[in-house]
């Protein structure tokens, strides 16, 4: 006859379990500054086609090279904000996006006063929207909910 012994044995891993590393805020911000500056222009070509003319009063209208460089420069300085408010801000993620919308409720008015038809100003108004669709939750889901 034969005997089993049991013998408890205690199973530790000898490696770690291998955890995705997250990458700084700056790199998704880049890239969604570069995602809704394609997209917003892309939009604007496809607006301006159908005859939306983003002419002001004065017969001044925007290029559509112009809704790539600006969208960048602010998704940029977004992207800037939201690494300011990772190192300073005791709540982050909510200071970040409070922020954020309050910036681009602001970023409408000029769309409201400078003299813009209503399908222009109409247009303007949902490029803005579009771009911080794409960039304010890309940035804030890369920031703690508290510091």
């Amino acid at each position: 006859m034969s005997t089993t012994t049991q013998v408890p044995t205690r199973m530790t891993p000898s490696t770690p379990a291998p955890t995705a590393e997250r990458q700084p805020v700056w790199k998704h911000g880049v890239a969604a500054a570069v995602i809704a500056s394609v997209t917003t222009t892309v939009l604007a070509a496809v607006a301006s086609a159908a005859g939306i003319s983003f002419a002001d009063s004065t017969g001044a209208s925007i290029p559509i090279a112009g809704f790539t460089q600006l969208t960048l420069l602010f998704s940029l300085a977004g992207v800037g904000i939201a690494a300011v408010m990772a190192r300073k801000a005791r709540r982050p993620r909510r200071t970040f996006v409070r922020t954020t919308v309050t910036l681009t409720a602001l970023s409408i008015v000029p769309d409201l006063t400078f003299g813009f038809d209503a399908g222009s100003a109409a247009t303007l108004i949902t490029l803005h929207i579009v771009a911080a669709a794409i960039v304010v939750p890309t940035l804030a889901g890369r920031l703690a909910p508290t510091r």
